[in-house]
């Protein structure tokens, strides 16, 4: 299997209210880029927390930052000094409640999307309408990890694939049962695109062929470690 990852230039600044679907037609139409099925389209959260008008104006005021933080979160799980670890509505586990100004105009701050597995949803249902391709959506931001030092993308939202897959009994090379492994497909998918992408290049948008997903559709929620089963927190 080979799987290729193809940044898609020409995207442009989005401003809220803007048709984020049709923007990104225009920019793969610009590149040449002619969608197949079995394609996963890759969107940074930022493209659609614009469109969306998931932003804030922010007046470089700590105190101000600090309250968005607040707002944003449900809970707060750790603090050390201006870093706080929370609990987002989504049930994301993340810093600062995904609040973010990079890649932003001066004197704003972005907010994750209100319901990114919708968003993903909504522009997939649109970009197959015009293409006639079986595509599928991810939508990534950067997180931290516990246990590991640096950032990755992750997967936020999810359309047209699952995200999970389960390899619970079956067996591996050695003909024994599997009885834990599931894989986060699309948080694979997420950190692959973003070698393309990565958050100097100004590329929100991405194209990554050959991933062999089984049918399914699945929801980045589904990735979110129930409290029962979190041993750390």
């Amino acid at each position: 299997m080979t799987v290729e990852i193809t940044p898609i230039p020409g995207v442009g600044d989005i401003d809220p209210g803007d048709d984020l679907a049709a923007i990104l037609l225009s920019a793969l139409d610009a590149a040449g880029f002619v969608l197949q099925d079995g394609d996963v389209l890759v969107v940074t959260h930022k493209a659609v927390s614009k469109a969306e008008n998931a932003v804030v104006r922010f007046d470089d005021d700590e105190d101000e930052r600090r309250r968005i933080i607040a707002d944003e979160a449900v809970a707060v799980l750790r603090r050390r000094g201006d870093l706080v670890i929370t609990e987002t509505r989504h049930g994301f586990i993340c810093a600062n409640a995904g609040v973010d100004r990079s890649n932003m105009p001066e004197g704003w701050l972005a907010l994750l999307p209100r319901d990114p597995d919708r968003s993903a949803q909504r522009l997939r249902r649109t970009i197959r309408q015009a293409t006639g391709a079986e595509i599928a959506v991810v939508i990534t931001d950067t997180f931290g990890r516990p246990w590991r030092k640096g950032l990755t993308d992750v997967a936020i939202g999810v359309a047209g694939l699952p995200a999970l897959v389960d390899y619970r009994g079956t067996t591996d090379t050695f003909g024994r049962t599997l009885n834990v492994t599931e894989v986060a497909l699309v948080d694979e998918v997420a950190a692959a695109a973003d070698l393309v992408m990565g958050k100097a290049k100004g590329i929100p948008l991405a194209v990554v062929r050959g991933v062999d997903y089984p049918a399914g559709e699945g929801r980045a929620t589904n990735l979110v470690r129930s409290p029962d089963e979190d041993m750390f927190r």
